[in-house]
């Protein structure tokens, strides 16, 4: 019984830890907590691997919702709030960076490598097709004239019987 009291009070203790992360802002209008909403989920935290700013628990992705609701309660453009975040963090806060010459392996590398595994699949099978199509090719003059004369005795033996 005690064991199940301390399991019920930590539980609780932990909630109440959980909801204390999550940020309590004012908007002035409904638009803009769904700009912000939107903001926050379509950037990248800088520390996280693959967590955007609404879904990481890291101190500056608690930094970066307080800076971008401090940017809209500014008037600032989602466009600007953005920018500002790329000068800072760089493309990688963007889960679509723009294409540049630093991102082309990125945007296009996949489909050339995807290209590369076709025109390789195409060789090796014209390959193994022009060695299957010239049965004998690896044989000696001895083997090819063998070969001719049975394969003679063998259609000969057919229209004698």
């Amino acid at each position: 019984m005690k064991r199940l009291l301390t399991a019920a009070l930590l539980s609780l203790a932990l909630l109440g830890t959980a909801q204390a992360a999550i940020d309590t802002y004012e908007f002035a209008s409904e638009a803009e907590r769904q700009r912000y909403r939107t903001l926050v989920e379509e950037l990248r935290c800088p520390k996280c691997q693959n967590q955007n700013i609404a879904d990481s628990d890291a101190p500056i992705a608690m930094d970066l919702r307080a800076e971008i609701y401090r940017m809209l309660e500014e008037g600032q453009s989602d466009e600007q709030i953005i920018d500002f975040l790329v000068a800072r963090y760089g493309d990688f806060v963007l889960y679509k960076p723009p294409v540049s010459s630093r991102t082309l392996l990125l945007w296009y590398g996949p489909a050339a490598l995807l290209i590369a595994g076709f025109v390789l699949l195409g060789v090796i099978v014209l390959r193994r097709r022009g060695k299957s199509s010239a049965p004998g090719q690896g044989l000696s003059d001895a083997e090819r004239q063998r070969l001719a004369a049975l394969l003679n005795q063998a259609s000969s033996e057919k229209k004698d019987p």
